[in-house]
């Protein structure tokens, strides 16, 4: 799957959602996503080359009883169907990471993922206003509906600007903090340690 100048192009558009597009309790579902051999063999071969992930004959002597993909390669593939289904079209600013990986069946070649996210928590950041931090459970599912993968995390999204809103400026975009706005803040920093992250059960 090579498509970078369609993502890039879709990336840099206007984002259609924004931190309050992600109510508690919203569940949708997105893709799919065709596994292949190739792909399989070719992550494998990359980041995770054990046997079972590369030969037919070792993969038939484990405990997956045929060649399956890595576990890494569902999550990057999870993470794609995020991307095309809503990521890449909203105002989103990352995550500080995810909690209670769970690959919970094997994904074989000429399998069909498809992923469904539910919200769980919503709500805006203490520190950073003009931010809201989204709470989200996935699973990845094959073609039969069964669960193959599930996973918690946070995710940060812009707010929408709103009229008389000191906190965001008119193109959804945080203020310099020099500009004497001691509520606006700067950039998420790469090492997120707010507190916000940190409530609940998250671990983050």
């Amino acid at each position: 799957m090579n498509d970078r100048p369609a993502a890039a192009a879709k990336a840099a558009r206007e984002p259609r959602y924004y931190f309050e597009d992600f109510p508690p309790g919203q569940v949708r579902e997105y893709g799919s996503l065709e596994v292949t051999r190739e792909a399989v063999l070719a992550f494998a071969a990359d980041f995770d080359p054990q046997p079972f992930h590369l030969d037919d004959d070792a993969a038939a002597a484990s405990l997956f009883g045929r060649l399956a993909a890595s576990g890494w390669h569902t999550c990057a593939m999870t993470m794609r169907i995020l991307c095309d289904g809503y990521l890449l079209d909203s105002a989103s600013l990352g995550s500080p990471g995810i909690d209670k990986l769970r690959w919970v069946k094997p994904v074989y070649p000429g399998d069909t993922l498809s992923v469904r996210v539910e919200v769980m928590e919503a709500r805006p950041m203490a520190s950073k206003p003009e931010l809201g931090l989204v709470r989200s459970t996935t699973q990845a599912l094959n073609q039969h509906r069964d669960v193959v993968l599930t996973m918690e995390g946070w995710g940060i999204f812009r707010r929408r600007a709103r009229l008389g809103d000191a906190t965001t400026s008119a193109d959804g975009q945080a203020p310099d903090a020099s500009g004497g706005d001691a509520s606006a803040g700067s950039a998420v920093p790469a090492s997120t340690t707010d507190a916000d992250t940190r409530a609940g059960s998250t671990g983050t």
